[in-house]
């Protein structure tokens, strides 16, 4: 048995993560099976196993009991917690499904992989800068073109069904970019950026994917995942399943599990959630 540490991304390609630092790529057509077992256990904050070795509840995304998510939170600058980073952030326009946009900042450090961690299936960068200039000018942005700084999971999951090709991807972004550049006063604390539109569509596998039926909302002790990988964007992984059903197995579930090799013909046994009737909307203001 193997714990899981969830689905990450790195050297532009996604892998499932085990304790210990072992990863297995994600192949896009390959089998998936496993069993849960054992319960779920908290993976620990910022490199450290949890002292109480706390159990986790299935359907948390975080993977961490209350107390390792305070200390994981408290070194956070998503939360504003770790103000004086000296190193230069970056804010981008990460574009999701048609008028489905959001602003958003990330480390220049970390290139953009914190883009394939939101499954973003486009984006562009808009200026570069010290990180409180950057947050201040994400929400200047934010305000001016009636944007938000995020998007759920259940909403991308829907709008990755359909989706345009590429070049109105990059169409939609640019004519955003266009207008942020319009909007007075963040390009004299932050260097702006030239425009180009950055495609993840096939690095995820999108292509053409059929409807969704559903989600699974939690692994339970015993429960059995089987199919074929269709494509991986952030944390989720879109499976066809022995019955035909296109689901969607969010990453962040499987963080802090046992995991069993299955075999194909294994039947599916983990809860699925209805898929959201609709996720294309636009978002008001944006257009």
């Amino acid at each position: 048995m193997w714990r899981s540490g969830g689905l990450g991304w790195s050297g532009g390609s996604a892998g499932l993560r085990w304790w210990g630092g072992r990863v297995s790529p994600v192949v896009y057509g390959q089998a998936l099976a496993f069993r849960a077992v054992g319960g779920r256990v908290c993976a620990g904050a910022r490199g450290n196993a949890c002292p109480a070795g706390a159990a986790v509840p299935g359907r948390s995304t975080g993977g961490l009991c209350p107390a390792c998510a305070r200390l994981d939170r408290a070194h956070s600058v998503a939360a504003d917690t770790f103000a004086d980073d000296p190193r230069p952030y970056r804010v981008y326009l990460a574009w999701f499904g048609t008028g489905v946009v959001k602003v958003g900042i990330t480390g220049e450090h970390r290139g953009d992989t914190r883009l394939r961690e939101q499954g973003a299936v486009a984006f562009c960068w808009l200026g570069r800068g010290p990180l409180m200039a950057a947050r201040r000018t994400e929400e200047v942005l934010r305000q001016a073109l009636g944007v938000p700084d995020r998007v759920s999971y259940e909403r991308k999951r829907a709008l990755r069904v359909g989706l345009p090709g590429a070049g109105e991807r990059a169409a939609e972004i640019e004519e955003l970019y266009g207008r942020a550049l319009r909007v007075g006063g963040w390009g004299e604390t932050l260097g702006v950026l030239p425009f180009t539109a950055h495609d993840h569509g096939g690095l995820f596998g999108l292509g053409a994917l059929p409807p969704l039926d559903g989600s699974v909302t939690e692994l339970v002790d015993g429960g059995v995942v089987t199919g074929r990988v269709r494509a991986a964007a952030g944390p989720d992984l879109h499976l066809l399943a022995p019955d035909g059903r296109h689901l969607v197995l969010d990453g962040r579930l499987l963080g802090g599990w046992g995991l069993e090799r299955g075999g194909e013909d294994d039947a599916w046994s983990v809860p699925v959630g209805a898929a959201p009737e609709s996720g294309g909307e636009r978002q008001e203001g944006l257009f």
